[in-house]
């Protein structure tokens, strides 16, 4: 089966923050906050995807009370964030939904990503990841981080399944 008919079976989505929704940089405050940007356009592919009925999740290593909010507003419900193994969040989300992996969409930029990836069945990237991943995911996208990769991957599903308009 080739990506593009992966894309058309996904139910679920899950992505990564830092690499895949940021640019993969922070600044960094005098009190020490990191701050971070999102992009806008990734934001409205996650709300259409959320009203037309899919599921999105997000694993992250990071504790940003900004980033949850903003997902929050999104209509993301399961945000798993300071996750130092993404596997037992990924494990724990299957299992609470009781979801086949195979119809689940992955999307993570570095090694921390790496397990998660080896057990959907749509691994995807941003084009700006760690090298050690391109072997093993099914789909590199062809923005960054941050960039419109998120929108990149949704869009595609969405329009594959018939559920992308432009009104």
């Amino acid at each position: 089966m080739n990506h593009l008919e992966i894309f058309s079976t996904i139910h679920t989505f899950i992505f990564d923050v830092d690499g895949v929704m940021t640019n993969n940089e922070v600044v960094i405050t005098e009190s020490g906050e990191l701050l971070r940007t999102m992009n806008v356009r990734d934001g409205l592919a996650m709300r259409i995807a959320i009203d037309k009925g899919f599921r999105i999740a997000v694993i992250t290593g990071g504790r940003s009370e900004g980033v949850k909010k903003r997902l929050e507003a999104l209509g993301v419900k399961d945000i798993y964030s300071g996750i130092s193994n993404k596997l037992e969040a990924f494990d724990e989300f299957v299992e609470k939904y009781e979801l086949d992996p195979v119809g689940i969409l992955y999307m993570g930029d570095d090694l921390p990503d790496y397990p998660v990836l080896r057990r959907v069945g749509l691994a995807t990237c941003p084009k700006n990841s760690a090298p050690e991943l391109f072997p093993i995911v099914n789909y590199v996208s062809p923005y960054n981080g941050g960039e419109g990769c998120v929108r990149d991957v949704i869009e595609k599903v969405l329009r594959l399944q018939g559920k992308w308009s432009e009104e």
